[in-house]
């Protein structure tokens, strides 16, 4: 009789401990973001209009002012910034070109401009000529060492990124904080990284720096989700639109946590094609995709896929999308060729481990094993932490019958399902 009585009891804890952790997993309310999907006006596209309509008159009656060039191009880079309409940017990079031609490539401040431009196309090589440029010049050197840090660390050039990042050192600089804390996350010490990032917004909350406050906000939610603090994460997207109401990469982190954390995928698609209603960028088509994919839906999981490659053929995204493209490609046995060929020139761009991954796991996939593990072993062990690099790095080891290597990337794995998506929860128990 006393086992007939404990069993019920056992029972009952179990539910009970159940009960509590699948309520546990819901995260975000409606209510709470509910407000910032469908806003009509949205006051930084409007403003920045207004800014091109009047700096273009002032360009139009003194043509022989290189200034307003540059006031132009800054308000074209908030209109891609806030519609995520590439022609934008291209516009904006139109200018630059214009003003810094009219400059003879003399004022520094123009030439950063340009070379951020071409940051944001992936057009880094050019943006590190154009920062050696500006350091050649002098003036502003310390925010010209600031550009190179970000150059140097898109390139892989990390000794050099060091140097740029200890030359800018100062602990009360919120500029310096925010690379310290990118430099630990590349290190893979995501906790340092969290610590310094929080550092960088105590001092934008002490001066009260709007767009400071909103790039903490937004960077600390991509860190703490990274952590596991899906919580935290969920509360600085909120305080991120709070300040800006217009900012989707906030609603997007969101998405992501409806989706991965909480698998309610009509919910994320909701808000999915809210964002896309103004912001309409190829990623959201494939986050669709994912989200399908989840759902066992694969005519509408190749649906978004097609619309994805049709706005990319639409549109001229230069080297933009090819992280993208590679993995999609390398998915498919008929076209993992072209990932080869598509990751070949992404290591050749930018010689990074993330880049290498997509060599060896495009090699993986048309075949050759021992040459995947080859370029792993010499560019991915040890350098990048990525949970998506690290089961990249795992399937290869499985490829080349490396059993006892896989177990510990595994149990890492099963830590990041978060990270990597739903999708990935099957993948990572088959390693």
């Amino acid at each position: 009789m006393k086992t007939l009585k404990i069993i019920p009891f056992l029972v009952f804890t179990i539910l009970f401990i159940f009960g509590c952790e699948k309520k546990s997993e819901q995260i975000t309310t409606t209510e709470d973001y509910n407000k910032y999907l469908n806003i009509k006006d949205n006051k930084s596209v409007t403003f920045a209009n207004n800014e091109i309509d009047f700096w273009q008159k002032k360009y139009d009656a003194a043509p022989n002012q290189p200034s307003y060039l540059g006031q132009l191009a800054s308000n074209y880079g908030v209109l891609f910034e806030y519609t995520g309409n590439i022609k934008n940017l291209y516009k904006s990079e139109e200018l630059l070109l214009q003003a810094n031609e009219e400059y003879n490539y003399s004022r520094v401040s123009t030439i950063r401009s340009l070379a951020r431009n071409y940051i944001s196309q992936h057009r880094f090589k050019e943006a590190l000529v154009l920062a050696n440029k500006a350091l050649a010049i002098g003036e502003g050197r310390k925010e010209t060492e600031k550009l190179l840090f970000d150059v140097q660390m898109e390139l892989g050039n990390y000794p050099e990124a060091v140097k740029n990042l200890n030359s800018i050192k100062d602990h009360q600089d919120f500029d310096y904080l925010i690379r310290l804390a990118k430099w630990n996350d590349h290190r893979g010490d995501l906790e340092t990284a969290i610590t310094f990032m929080e550092k960088a917004k105590d001092i934008a909350e002490k001066y009260d720096n709007k767009s400071l406050k909103i790039w903490s906000y937004s960077n600390l939610g991509d860190f703490y989700g990274h952590a596991g603090r899906i919580e935290d994460s969920y509360n600085s997207y909120l305080k991120t639109l709070e300040l800006d109401p217009n900012f989707t990469y906030a609603l997007k982190g969101i998405a992501w946590i409806v989706f991965s954390k909480e698998r309610n995928t009509k919910e994320a698609n909701r808000i999915i094609d809210a964002i896309a209603a103004n912001h309409n960028t190829p990623d959201f088509y494939l986050l669709k995709s994912q989200i399908a994919q989840f759902e066992g839906n694969k005519q509408e999981e190749l649906k978004n896929r097609n619309a994805y490659f049709s706005m990319m053929e639409q549109n001229n995204y230069g080297a933009m999308y090819n992280k993208y493209n590679t993995l999609i490609y390398a998915d498919d046995k008929n076209t993992a060729q072209k990932a080869l060929d598509i990751a070949k020139i992404e290591v050749d761009h930018r010689p990074t481990a993330d880049s290498y991954d997509l060599l060896a796991w495009s090699y993986l996939n048309v075949g050759e094993p021992k040459k995947a593990l080859e370029i792993a072993q010499r560019h991915l062990v040890g350098k990048s932490f990525e949970p998506k690099v690290q089961y990249h790095l795992a399937m290869i080891y499985k490829s080349n019958n490396l059993a006892a290597k896989i177990a510990p990337i595994k149990q890492e794995l099963s830590g990041s399902l978060y990270e990597l998506g739903p999708n990935f929860e099957n993948k990572v128990n088959q390693l």
